[in-house]
């Protein structure tokens, strides 16, 4: 009877979603076996576990385009994620796939994503051997870093697709696979908002025959492209996009590369970026002492690198220029 609210929600998954679906009560389960939640299903108590944690609230000051701008309507880490689920979950719903399982991959996606966005990405890998990847650490904080070191213990699935939502494999489930492209359409179309918010292009910009073929706003370019994964993704077990469409939204993406995102009005500070993760890198590889208590069993068990590497990666862009001014900056003499 306790198991019942549960067990109503796995035979409605059973009774509604399309066979190709991942039904929850077939996960193939966690890395540590648990009791099964009464309410939830263990998709929903994934999702859960993703919005309560730690990470995820950090989500709110990392940079996703620009560099900490002033203004409240410019997308973060957090805003983009939040995009991401929507438009991941649309596209389940339309091909009767599991919305749970799509919406706790898409909400942890990008919980191992740097500060500064993709200039904290490219700092670290400089300094790491092997390069850093955020996909590869987004996995690690649910598996390693977050509840005390303890990690989320989230389901196989959606494990996957964290993993994999970038490049790569491809996720095991159609689920985790909608999760890749969810992110594109997601940040290609803000992106191209917040830019035209700063000024950096204008609508007129945006090549004519792409707009005749993904629409001319916001608001069509995400319906196109939505609907156009729905419609081509009908059968079989793989995610895809049309043909035209495919080839409208690689030209879109090299235009916002060309346009934006290696547009120095847009990324000129991002090279001071790139430089104050690297000292800070360096200088905790120095003094490992200083690293806060809860990566002191990392640099035990894994080594300083991978304890430095885990601290930096998990801060936020204020955090970080925070620590660089107080290791860095000198201060002004102050009259005790």
């Amino acid at each position: 009877m306790d198991h019942a609210i549960r067990e109503r929600a796995e035979a409605l998954e059973r009774q509604t979603l399309s066979p190709r679906a991942c039904l929850s009560a077939q996960s193939k389960g966690r890395l540590v076996d648990i009791p099964p939640c009464p309410m939830r299903t263990c998709f929903q108590r994934d999702v859960d576990r993703v919005v309560h944690c730690k990470s995820f609230r950090r989500l709110k000051h990392k940079t996703q385009v620009f560099l900490q701008p002033e203004g409240d309507h410019y997308r973060t880490r957090m805003t983009h994620t939040l995009e991401v689920s929507r438009i991941a979950r649309t596209m389940a719903r339309g091909l009767g796939l599991n919305e749970d399982l799509t919406e706790a991959a898409a909400l942890a996606h990008d919980l191992g994503h740097t500060p500064f966005g993709h200039a904290g990405e490219r700092a670290l890998s400089r300094m790491v051997e092997g390069g850093f990847r955020h996909y590869e650490q987004s996995l690690r904080v649910v598996d390693r870093l977050e509840n005390e070191g303890a990690g989320l213990n989230l389901c196989h699935e959606v494990r996957s697709g964290i993993l994999c939502h970038t490049r790569g494999a491809v996720a095991d489930t159609l689920e985790g696979q909608l999760v890749r492209f969810a992110d594109k359409i997601a940040y290609i179309n803000h992106d191209i908002d917040d830019a035209m918010r700063g000024g950096i292009i204008f609508p007129t910009d945006i090549p004519i025959h792409i707009s005749q073929t993904l629409g001319f706003t916001h608001g069509e370019r995400i319906e196109t492209l939505t609907l156009d994964v729905i419609r081509s993704s009908g059968e079989g077990m793989l995610i895809r996009q049309s043909p035209a469409v495919a080839k409208a939204m690689a030209e879109l993406k090299e235009f916002m590369f060309q346009s934006v995102y290696f547009n120095p009005l847009a990324k000129g500070e991002e090279g001071k970026a790139e430089d104050m993760i690297c000292l800070l890198y360096e200088y905790y590889c120095k003094h490992e002492d200083k690293l806060p208590p809860e990566y002191q069993d990392i640099l035990e068990r894994e080594g300083k690198e991978r304890a430095v590497l885990d601290y930096i990666a998990g801060m936020t862009d204020t955090y970080a220029v925070e620590q660089f001014s107080d290791l860095f900056i000198p201060k002004g003499w102050v009259v005790k």
